[in-house]
């Protein structure tokens, strides 16, 4: 386990690729439709995160490969907080975030076991063991406001391991990760845009408990420097 104090977002890159299975779109330029055939006037497209520390990450992305998971040298290990939601306001959204942010203490996370959504999803994951109720309060805070909105299914932290493999991956990812078990500390959350490449980018870190620093960036700003 790294000897770290703290664990941030970024720790796990700044962007990641989370190609078809996002059906929104990003911030594209005005009056330009994105590669997910969605325009400006439909809102920008975000998620959030906690993410992992490298040692642990890149444990679970080589895991993850040997499952045959296509998305395992793309997308980090995390624990998603909010899935991909649309908003109308960037700026309201970056208050909203960094309000909660600024409440949110640092606390530690153990991911150990592994479960599954099937036969509703074919995904097999690690469960959240210390951290859940954190998350799960982070959550509910989160999708609130300007980040309002219904779900298909109830928010359950987790960590994927596999998605979208053959059963028999799916069946060898639940048995041979079973026993796993990591811990780490945890103090910042990733605020991220689905840009119109079908890139995640990450636009602004947030620290827990901390006031906000003046190191901001909105997706406008962002799209100079891609």
């Amino acid at each position: 386990m790294p000897s770290a104090s703290k664990v941030t977002a970024s720790d796990t890159g700044r962007a990641a690729y989370h190609g078809p299975r996002t059906a929104a779109a990003g911030a594209p330029r005005k009056d330009a439709a994105t590669g997910n055939g969605q325009s400006q006037e439909d809102g920008i497209s975000i998620g959030i995160i906690l993410g992992f520390p490298p040692k642990v990450a890149d444990e679970l992305r080589r895991w993850r490969a040997s499952f045959g998971d296509p998305l395992a040298a793309t997308v980090p290990a995390h624990i998603t907080l909010v899935t991909t939601t649309m908003t109308q306001d960037w700026e309201a959204t970056c208050a909203h975030v960094r309000e909660v942010a600024r409440r949110q203490e640092p606390f530690t996370v153990t991911i150990a076991g592994t479960g599954s959504f099937r036969p509703v999803s074919p995904v097999v994951f690690l469960k959240v063991e210390a951290g859940f109720g954190e998350c799960v309060s982070l959550h509910r805070q989160l999708q609130t406001g300007p980040l309002e909105r219904e779900l298909p299914f109830a928010y359950h932290p987790h960590v994927t391991v596999a998605h979208d493999v053959a059963p028999e991956s799916l069946d060898e990812a639940e048995t041979v990760l079973k026993n796993y078990r990591a811990s780490f500390p945890v103090a910042s959350m990733g605020l991220y845009e689905h840009d119109d490449n079908g890139i995640w980018q990450l636009r602004e870190e947030l620290h827990f408990g901390t006031e906000p620093d003046d190191q901001r960036r909105g997706p406008a700003d962002a799209a100079g420097g891609r």
